[in-house]
């Protein structure tokens, strides 16, 4: 499959409000009849002020992985969970059948963040989440394994693997292999990368297959890696990962 470049997402919010979001639908993009692409339902790339509280609001259907990359925020939910996320503190909440929660905003600095909402596999399962701690913020010049069906610190409910590098100028890195019939998005949250003919930047993702491709630095960069299995089964009806090209 030939690399596809993606560009940014659809901007939300207001940064003097407090608040803004870069909502990513990825099928959109690629003018599927989809607005995801397998389990990847929707990514935002969120910036939240200090002291800036999300109240509490209701998910359903939906895997939903909270990636800092600068700040603390507090997490509250219904299930009884107060919890710090950090940039070395990760969160997956599998919200399920039914699930509530609120963010506050900590500390001195904005909150840059991604939130990652996935597809799982079927409607209506149990509501859990899910906490980990990393030995470091960033990985160096590597693929590391962050959530997918089994083997990872977090369990998603679905055919979906997420990885992230940090990527020195001038290095290159080898996608990591996950069987023939994937398709994957790349994501740059900072910085620069290229992959065959295709750069990508601040907000930016490419597009493509099972391939073998390596990804260069162009510049110091970020990378997040969606991997998923389009022809595994999928609930397409989720709060917010959902299908919103749906009849």
């Amino acid at each position: 499959m030939r690399p596809i470049g993606l560009g940014r997402g659809a901007w939300r919010g207001n940064r003097e409000e407090g608040f803004a979001l870069e909502i990513l639908h990825p099928g959109v993009s690629l003018g599927l009849g989809d607005s995801g692409i397998g389990a990847i339902g929707r990514i935002d790339r969120a910036w939240a002020r200090p002291g800036h509280v999300i109240g509490m609001h209701p998910h359903r259907d939906d895997e939903i992985l909270t990636y800092l990359r600068a700040g603390r925020m507090l997490h509250r939910d219904t299930m009884g969970h107060e919890q710090e996320i950090t940039a070395s503190r990760l969160m997956l909440m599998n919200a399920g059948h039914t699930f509530q929660h609120e963010e506050e905003m900590l500390g001195p600095e904005p909150v840059e963040a991604l939130q990652i909402f996935l597809r799982p596999r079927a409607a209506g399962l149990a509501p859990q989440v899910q906490f980990h701690d990393l030995d470091r913020v960033l990985s160096r010049n590597a693929w590391r394994l962050l959530a997918a069906p089994e083997g990872a610190p977090l369990t998603v409910r679905a055919q979906a693997w997420v990885e992230d590098a940090h990527l020195s100028a001038g290095s290159s890195l080898v996608l990591p292999p996950r069987g023939p019939h994937v398709v994957r998005l790349l994501y740059a949250f900072k910085g620069e990368a290229r992959i065959a003919d295709v750069v990508i930047r601040d907000g930016e993702s490419v597009h493509l297959g099972a391939d073998t491709a390596t990804v260069t630095a162009t510049a110091e960069v970020d990378l997040v890696l969606f991997t998923t299995d389009p022809g595994a089964a999928v609930f397409r009806g989720g709060m917010f990962s959902g299908n919103i090209l749906a009849a």
